[in-house]
């Protein structure tokens, strides 16, 4: 008589379930690289389409719509953010003994006693409509062989992002005119190890903007502060004549919130847009050199990141891509200029 065997349908089951497992494994996998691909093709796909219209716009000559900003600058941005009165923070805006908000909600409040408040200008130095032509000047790699240098230095009143180098090989490109230039103090604390030793080689590099004013988010987070003020501290120090000046909180977080409403969605907005935010408040026109969020240009060349290295920023904290998109839109209603190509300035 033949038996059985009892454990012959168990193997059977275990084969069929890793088989199953399998296929399973296998079409996981597939669909990942499919949803990966699409992905790379959709950016790719969007990014040519934007070189598409960008061109298109760049046929037509490129003409300020007056009413268009006028409608923009005072029944939106003048609501929202205010720039001619709450850039800075200022002894009218913020009175001695406030409990000063940061913008980063956690890092509650920032006393302001006698001392903090002797350094704040006693009001907003620059008013609304102020200058006729302004640039904000970004520090994208599109600048890089561009010629624009005369053309920035032309502008009434010039923004730069973050201490960029603008002498020797890059002046022809970048310009040296300069009237804002903010400092993260990120670049203190990475580069000049906190101004505890490295005081004059910072003061160096603060030479080479002459007199521009200095520009910092001291109030961002309690990590800022400390650093900041030494800004303002070694400056006097030094007996130099630059202006230090501090973002107000409040108008940090009114703009992020703005932008946020418009589809700008980043852990924090850029340097950039936040100048380009002012800007449109403080110049009659204002155009954008160095702002470029992409590997290649709107020809198909590709370009490094800065017009001085190729250093990626960490990802996920700005938004750049949505970014430049909202400045090209600007352009197109005639709100302000984005240049990407050579200039051509005479």
């Amino acid at each position: 008589m033949r038996y059985a065997d009892p454990s012959a349908n168990r193997d059977l089951l275990g084969n069929r379930t890793l088989l199953f497992i399998f296929i399973c494994a296998f079409a996981l996998v597939t669909l990942l690289q499919q949803l990966l691909y699409s992905r790379s093709y959709i950016k790719r796909v969007k990014q040519s389409e934007l070189f598409d219209r960008w061109k298109s716009l760049q046929i037509c000559k490129w003409a300020m719509d007056t009413s268009e900003a006028n409608l923009f600058n005072r029944s939106t941005l003048s609501r929202c953010c205010n720039a001619p009165g709450f850039l800075f923070t200022t002894q009218k805006n913020t009175p001695i003994e406030t409990n000063l908000r940061y913008e980063v909600e956690s890092s509650g409040f920032y006393h302001i006693n006698q001392e903090i408040f002797q350094m704040f200008p006693k009001e907003m130095p620059y008013y609304r409509s102020q200058f006729k032509k302004c640039a904000v000047v970004g520090n994208g790699g599109i600048l890089k062989n561009s010629g624009c240098g005369k053309e920035i230095n032309s502008a009434d009143f010039v923004f730069r992002c973050n201490l960029p180098p603008i002498s020797g090989q890059y002046t022809t490109d970048v310009g040296e005119k300069t009237d804002v230039v903010t400092v993260n103090p990120s670049i203190i604390i990475d580069r000049f190890h906190k101004l505890e030793k490295w005081r004059r080689p910072f003061f160096r590099v603060l030479q080479m903007y002459k007199n521009a004013s200095v520009l910092l988010p001291a109030f961002y987070n309690v990590r800022n502060t400390l650093v900041s003020f030494r800004v303002k501290y070694l400056l006097d120090d030094f007996g130099s004549q630059q202006q230090v000046y501090f973002f107000h909180p409040q108008y940090l977080a009114n703009m992020s919130r703005y932008w946020l409403s418009l589809g700008v969605r980043a852990k924090r907005i850029s340097t950039g847009l936040i100048l380009v935010t002012a800007a449109l408040e403080l110049c009659e026109e204002v155009h954008l050199f160095g702002f470029w969020a992409f590997p290649m240009n709107p020809s198909g060349y590709h370009i490094t990141h800065h017009y001085y290295d190729n250093v990626k920023p960490k990802p996920g904290f700005h938004a750049m891509p949505s970014e430049i998109f909202t400045f090209l839109h600007l352009h197109s209603r005639g709100i302000l200029h984005v240049h990407t190509g050579t200039c051509n300035y005479g």
